[in-house]
């Protein structure tokens, strides 16, 4: 793309965010999902403070008019209650307003994505937080499921561990790694909700477009079961331990 085409406020662009981590991330690119610009800030519990005057200063800085974008990329989990209610409510909205399509994408997915562009082939085991002592593994193409306090992930062959948003209840070159996905979260979900927005123009189904818990706000509780991993708007599968 030119430096032209670049500065062009007219050209057409997708938006993308994600709030299931404590480090909020925005990102606008072209409808192919090539990155015109993007941003991260640490949000902690704040994402309904900072998320959309920032993503009025990105489109500015990118010059990008609101009436050119085409698609909404939105990530839903696994994440604390707080901001993927944040994020998703903010996606929905936008595309109400714009009249656009929204599509969901697992930020599991993206951040499994992201490691194997910025860190190496893997495979890769992605692990979060999912209140104050339980745990979430996500595989590629795997359901998440849920890791109970003072149990460690059954690693199979050759794989090695991404961690988030755990600071000292995972090893630090897990840390490290986990740290480098979250760098390339935002051109991981430009090129993932791209190609969605291609297979599938019209979006998702609003009313089905629900975040993946894996924390609820106190005072919620739902039945865990053996094999369930997370909490749904729709529909309860688990529920994590914890403060959101």
């Amino acid at each position: 793309m030119s430096d032209a085409t670049r500065r062009d406020g007219r050209r057409a662009a997708i938006l993308a965010l994600d709030t299931a981590t404590t480090q909020a991330v925005i990102a606008v690119g072209a409808p192919d999902g090539e990155p015109l610009g993007a941003s991260m800030w640490p949000a902690g519990y704040r994402h309904g403070e900072t998320l959309l005057p920032n993503i009025g200063r990105l489109l500015g800085e990118a010059n990008i008019r609101k009436s050119r974008l085409r698609g909404i990329v939105v990530g839903t989990g696994p994440g604390a209650f707080t901001g993927l209610r944040v994020g998703l409510s903010t996606a929905k909205g936008l595309a109400h307003a714009l009249t656009l399509p929204v599509v969901g994408i697992p930020t599991s997915e993206a951040l499994l994505q992201a490691a194997r562009d910025h860190v190496g082939e893997g495979p890769w085991v992605l692990l979060q937080p999912a209140g104050l002592a339980d745990r979430v593994v996500c595989r590629a193409g795997e359901p998440a499921r849920h890791l109970p306090g003072g149990h460690e992930p059954d690693l199979r062959p050759g794989e090695r561990l991404i961690a988030i948003d755990l600071a000292d209840r995972a090893p630090a070159d897990a840390l490290e790694r986990g740290a480098q996905a979250v760098r390339g979260l935002a051109v991981a979900l430009l090129g993932l909700g791209a190609a969605r927005l291609r297979e599938q123009p019209a979006g998702d189904d609003l009313a089905r477009l629900v975040p993946e818990y894996v924390t609820l706000p106190r005072g919620v509780h739902v039945p865990v079961t053996d094999d369930a991993v997370a909490v749904t708007a729709e529909a309860p599968r688990a529920a994590g331990k914890g403060r959101d």
